[in-house]
């Protein structure tokens, strides 16, 4: 999903430098301190949600973000977290990477919903 992700960023910015730049390490890119505090707080979340504490969101203001935007921030990660999955779990998209050799969704029939199949 990352090489989704990257070339959405790529053709959205047009600025392949910066793209590659944070595949490689966002920690390291050319990127502002509100964004690289938003990236510390989302990566956060996505590895493990639990581990997310007061001292975390508390930087979010810091950086200067308000509360609907350290919510929006939260919202999108969880949901970009959560629909990521789902489509991992069905192979959608993944014949779309190099060297994948999994079924992709246009392959996938979907269920009957006629009880009687």
């Amino acid at each position: 999903m990352l090489l989704l992700h990257a070339e959405f960023l790529r053709r959205a910015t047009l600025d392949t430098e910066l793209v590659q730049a944070l595949r490689e390490d966002y920690t390291k890119a050319p990127i502002s301190d509100q964004d690289r505090a938003m990236l510390d707080y989302v990566v956060k979340l996505t590895k493990d949600a639990t581990r997310c504490s007061c001292a975390d969101h508390d930087r979010l203001p810091e950086a200067g973000f308000d509360d609907r935007g350290i919510l929006q921030i939260t919202l999108i990660a969880s949901w970009f977290n959560y629909i990521n999955r789902v489509a991992d779990a069905l192979g959608v998209g993944r014949d779309m990477l190099e060297g994948a050799e999994t079924v992709g969704a246009s392959e996938m029939k979907p269920r009957s919903t006629d009880p009687a199949s």
